[in-house]
């Protein structure tokens, strides 16, 4: 199943979706309008969180399709974002090629510790439709298209789709200006909704596409398969809790497996389509900040 965050004038709304049916949680149930409610009561029934939903939907309204697409928002509110670097070959390579260091990205994706890093605040992350930032003081600005591991107390409770925007060579200038790269102004988006475990059910054999488009124009595509990721999701999630108090609600991006040529940079106005197996499309246009 998939949860999506809707917001209109009655305030924020619960949707599922099942079997390509959107039904308004809220509409049965007003308190449960956010996928950390149901979260939440999921916890304390002791019951999973698609079964309670199963049970929840039989007396909630449908809902049509076009008024979700036009009401979608940032599908869960985490207190924080982290990602993941290197857990690709292909990030790897291109880590070393904008690097003035090249050695330290070869040594962490060989290692047995991964490199993870802090991404983003609530106020800083953008959702569906929102547009997602490339710094002013940046000439090199890409997006990453990364699977998202949505996390509840550091315990897996469904995936989403996350752009991790980063400025590459104010990194390539120097590692230490990593968190200058990445955590910035729009500087993440995550969307367009929180599929679970049992809707995924394999995170590593999932298919991602990454389309930009510049003035009603394809100028850059690419498509690979997290079966590439050379860690898992498991891996990740528990160095990323280890001796570390982590939030009620938080994601965790796995890293990068499509990288854009060196000779290629956002634009404003850009639009970036993410898609991934299974959970869905992620666009975001592009604005300088």
């Amino acid at each position: 199943m998939k949860y999506y965050r809707l917001k209109d004038s009655s305030g924020n709304r619960l949707v599922l979706e099942d079997d390509e049916i959107f039904f308004d949680l809220t509409s049965n149930l007003p308190y449960l309008d956010s996928f950390r409610q149901l979260v939440f009561a999921s916890e304390i029934s002791n019951t999973d969180i698609d079964q309670l939903s199963r049970r929840i939907k039989e007396d909630s309204k449908e809902i049509e399709k076009d008024r979700v697409e036009e009401s979608l928002k940032l599908p869960v509110l985490p207190s924080e974002v982290w990602a993941a670097g290197v857990t690709y070959k292909i990030s790897k390579e291109g880590r070393k090629s904008e690097s003035k260091l090249p050695d330290i990205y070869r040594e962490v994706y060989e290692s047995e510790r991964p490199e993870l890093f802090f991404k983003s605040t609530t106020d800083r992350t953008v959702g569906p439709g929102e547009s997602v930032g490339i710094r002013g003081d940046s000439d090199w600005n890409v997006p990453e298209p990364e699977l998202g591991v949505v996390l509840y107390y550091g315990k897996i409770v469904g995936y989403t789709i996350g752009n991790d925007m980063s400025s590459r060579d104010i990194e390539g200038s120097n590692p230490l200006y990593l968190p200058q790269a990445k955590v910035y102004d729009r500087s993440c988006a995550l969307g367009p909704c929180v599929a679970t475990i049992e809707t995924v059910r394999d995170p590593h054999d999932l298919e991602m596409e990454m389309e930009i488009e510049r003035d009603g124009e394809v100028v850059f595509e690419g498509s690979a398969s997290t079966s590439e990721m050379m860690r898992t999701c498991d891996e990740l999630v528990s160095y990323y809790t280890r001796h570390n108090e982590v939030s009620n609600l938080s994601v965790l991006l796995t890293g990068t497996c499509i990288v854009p040529p060196e000779e290629f940079t956002l634009r404003e106005d850009d639009l970036v389509s993410i898609k991934i197996e299974k959970i869905g499309t992620l666009e975001n246009t592009v604005v300088e900040v």
